[in-house]
Order: structure tokens, then C-alpha cells, then sequence
């Protein structure tokens, strides 16, 4: 089976999620692209990419880098079509971190379809279902945070993970208003996406601990490993990290040979694909470490998410990023959480569901289509 075309929909929404502390003096908006092969033997693969930033130019990566590596090619060739795009990245093509994932991501649901299975069972099936956190936006106050994970904790799911708005003192307060809300065994965690010094994640780290939070994610950027191998030497509670690391499974590696992190992040999106995403969580196994999937902000890539956290034994958790409605764009089906707070893998073949075209359609600014010569 041959991949005959490539089809994308840049996707425009005015979604207003983060303040500027956070998105600075250039506009974040939440665009989208839509991903579609076409096959031969009339099937069609999907997939989405992160465009929150310039959507013209993931659209473009995708139509003039990536496209022409995988038109004409078989969809089994996934690992050599993987190893060459990894190849192109490398020679003055400098991918965005979320790409090329998307496009292997297609071929894998496309792969799945054709031996009618789901899916997580083409992977290797280890379980069916997983359970639920859910992970905060930053918010603007201690009761915000609290109200919002009484709320998630209401409808089942077993813990929250909190991206507190910084500095780390005001952190720390928002860190102790949940745990006195929230009792002293419900499961909390803690991601500031923050650029902490050492000393400030130490006392952090350390005043977690009492609060026993299950981790402590992110103090600092992924590429300061130095610091995030003394924090781990310092500290008990598991820190988690990867989640922005550039190199794919080669770039985890060094976090892991360093003793940088306890639990590696990956997912889909960031991490080249189901075929990335795969690669990290064996080598994290094989050094008796966790690999928490961490969300893509897409719903159809975040079940691709749930299937490969299907298909392997060390991850413990799904990642739910609340509220859920606008990063459920453009998947139409909602998420198969039931009332216990636990996510369920879908069991048609591939991916396994279903796109909201006439919203692809309604907010569509640009359609391209390109076919093998």
C-alpha cells in the first residue's frame, strides 16, 4: 500500500488561553493543521500539528520537507521514512519540535487500518485503559486552583496535576492550598514550566516532599541537565523532565546516562511520532524508569497518545490538559473517560476516531493538496 497524496487544513482559532506573561509580545493563537494520506488502495490516514505559532509555516514544513520523503513510499517503510526525515533534519532543515510526528503518526493509523486492528494492538497490546489526571492551565489564584481539582476529583479522576503561575514562593502556596483541600492522599503534582535556580527547586523540591506530592515536573528547561542532575541527587520525590527535549529518543538518552531525571515525558507530537514516542518509553523501561505521555494539546493526537500508553507497561497515567473542549479540536468524538475518571482506548482499527470536518471546514484558511508524480 503507497501513500499517492498528501492533504492538509490549516485550521485559524481565536482561543485566548495563556496572559501575556506567557506568550509574550507575539500572538499565540491555537491554528491547527490537519494531516491526510491517501493510499493507493483507498484508505486514508490522519493526523494533526501543532501550528500556535505560525501555522503557514507547519503547513509549509509539511508540503515541502516532509511530503516529498513520503509520497510514492509503502506504508510499511515507517522506520526508514523515519530515519530519513531524521537525516533532512540534521542538513540545514532544523524541524520544529513538533514535526515530522504528525506525519508518522498518519502512516501508523494507516497501518492499523490495514490489518484491521486497533491501533495499540499492532503496537503490542499491554492493557485497555488507563487512569485520568487532570493538568491545570495557569491560573490566576490559590482557590482557583482548588476549585478546579475538587471539581476533576468529583467526576472520578484519581489526581491533578498543577501548572502553578511562578515565582516559586507563590508556587509554593498553591501547593499547599491544594493538598490541604484535596487531603493527604490524593494524588497531586506540580509542573511550573518554570526556569527556577537550584536553590529555589531544591527548597521547592523539598517542601514537596512534605506535601508529598507524587512529582515535581520541569523546575527548568530540559537542556540544563547539569542542574537537573543535582536536583535529583538532592531531592527524593521523582523529577520529571524530556518533555521539550530536541533529539528525539537520542536526546532523552543524555538526560537519562546523566541521572537528570527520574520519569522522562514524550509524546506523539514533540517526540517524532509513534515511532519516537515508542523508542523512549523501551529505553526508559530498559533503565528502570517511567515515561509519562504527556498531552499534544490535540485531541486526535492525544489518543494517538493513548494507544501507544497502551502498548507499554511504564506509564502510569493519561494526561487530561483542562479544560478539555478546546484542545479536544478537531476531534469530534469526546474523550472515553467514564465516571471513574479512566480513559478507554478506542477499538475500531487505526487511530480509531472520528474528525470534526465541518469545523476543519469552518475554520479552514488555507487547502493544500499535493500528489506522487
Amino acid at each position: 500500500m503507497k501513500v499517492t497524496a498528501v492533504e492538509t487544513w490549516l485550521c485559524h482559532r481565536d482561543e485566548a488561553l495563556f496572559d501575556a506573561s506567557r506568550t509574550g509580545r507575539a500572538p499565540l493563537t491555537w491554528d491547527v493543521v490537519v494531516l491526510r494520506l491517501q493510499t493507493d488502495e483507498g484508505l486514508t490516514g490522519h493526523a494533526t500539528a501543532l501550528a500556535a505559532r505560525s501555522g503557514e509555516v507547519t503547513q509549509r514544513y509539511l508540503l515541502d520537507n516532509i511530503a516529498p520523503v513520503v509520497l510514492g513510499r509503502e506504508v510499511h517503510e515507517r522506520e526508514a521514512i523515519w530515519h530519513e526525515l531524521w537525516n533532512i533534519d540534521r542538513h540545514l532543515t532544523f524541524f520544529p519540535a513538533y514535526l515530522p510526528g504528525p506525519m508518522d503518526v498518519a502512516l501508523w493509523d494507516l497501518a492499523a487500518q490495514a490489518a484491521g486492528l486497533p491501533l495499540y494492538q499492532l503496537l503490542g497490546s499491554y492493557r485497555t485503559s488507563l487512569p485520568v489526571y487532570a493538568s491545570s492551565l495557569f491560573l490566576d489564584s490559590e482557590q482557583a486552583y482548588v476549585d478546579q481539582a475538587k471539581a476533576y476529583a468529583a467526576r472520578g479522576f484519581a489526581a491533578y496535576k498543577a501548572h502553578p503561575p511562578g515565582p516559586w514562593r507563590r508556587d509554593m502556596a498553591v501547593h499547599r492550598a491544594l493538598r490541604e483541600a484535596m487531603g493527604p492522599d490524593y494524588v497531586l503534582m506540580t509542573d511550573p514550566v518554570g526556569d527556577y535556580s537550584l536553590e529555589e527547586a531544591i527548597r521547592v523540591g523539598r517542601g514537596l516532599e512534605k506535601l508529598n506530592y507524587h512529582w515535581f515536573e520541569e523546575p527548568f528547561r530540559d537542556f540544563e541537565l547539569a542542574k537537573y542532575t543535582k536536583l535529583c541527587a538532592a531531592l527524593d520525590i521523582a523529577i520529571a523532565g524530556t518533555e521539550t527535549t530536541r533529539g528525539g529518543p537520542w536526546g532523552v538518552a543524555q538526560a537519562i546516562t546523566q541521572n537528570a531525571v527520574d520519569i522522562v515525558r514524550a509524546d506523539v507530537s514533540w517526540k517524532a511520532g509513534v515511532t519516537g514516542t515508542m523508542k523512549i518509553a523501551h529505553l526508559a523501561e530498559a533503565h528502570g524508569l517511567r515515561c509519562e505521555i504527556h498531552c499534544t494539546t490535540m485531541g486526535f493526537m492525544d489518543i494517538a497518545n493513548l494507544h501507544v500508553s497502551c502498548a507499554i507497561r511504564n506509564c502510569e497515567y493519561f494526561e487530561l490538559l483542562i479544560p478539555e473542549d478546546p484542545f479536544r479540536f478537531p476531534m469530534k468524538d469526546p474523550y472515553p473517560i467514564d465516571a471513574a475518571g479512566v480513559i478507554h482506548v478506542p477499538q475500531k482499527p487505526g487511530i480509531g476516531v472520528d474528525l470534526d470536518w465541518d469545523a476543519i471546514d469552518r475554520t479552514c484558511r488555507s487547502h493544500q493538496l499535493v500528489r506522487a508524480s
